[in-house]
């Protein structure tokens, strides 16, 4: 098995509201993305072997500029194939990295698992580490940016 981070985050809200946020294209819109992006759901078959599709544009100018510098489009088209739906407790899928220069297209895995609390629900993501060290490093940030950006839509600021 590949080497796998885990990232937790504790949620004021219901197993049931943080999944709809997770498996709908309005609640992904609102918080997907990491910031200085934006995200569009194209497609959304929430069911094993059905997809996520979505595209991501950079729009923030430190975003254009990092992108434009490692060669890469400014909007890319994502695509996430689930492997297991559970809701509101379990979402798994696989994510296809093929927008990496120089690097061939492969797949890694996301879990989410979502737990009551007492005071609302702990997420706990669980993702495969990318092909090298800085490209790991920029998954977990954009996942943990992704899973700040959701904090600030449950509490509403």
């Amino acid at each position: 098995m590949s080497e796998q981070i885990r990232i937790e985050r504790d949620y004021p809200a219901t197993a049931q509201a943080i999944w709809e946020l997770w498996t709908t294209p309005a609640g992904i819109e609102k918080w997907w993305a990491p910031d200085g992006f934006t995200v569009r759901v194209d497609q959304l078959d929430l069911r094993p072997g059905g997809e996520l599709v979505y595209t991501m544009t950079a729009t923030a100018p430190e975003q254009i500029e990092f992108m434009r510098s490692a060669g890469m489009p400014l909007s890319t088209e994502s695509r996430k194939t689930f492997t297991e739906i559970d809701g509101p407790d379990r979402l798994a899928y696989t994510s296809l990295a093929d927008f990496i220069p120089g690097v061939e297209p492969y797949e890694f895995l996301t879990t989410v698992e979502l737990e009551p609390t007492d005071a609302g629900v702990r997420v706990v993501m669980t993702v495969d580490a990318m092909h090298d060290d800085v490209w790991t490093q920029r998954l977990t940030q954009g996942r943990e940016n992704e899973l700040a950006n959701l904090a600030a839509i449950v509490s509403g600021s």
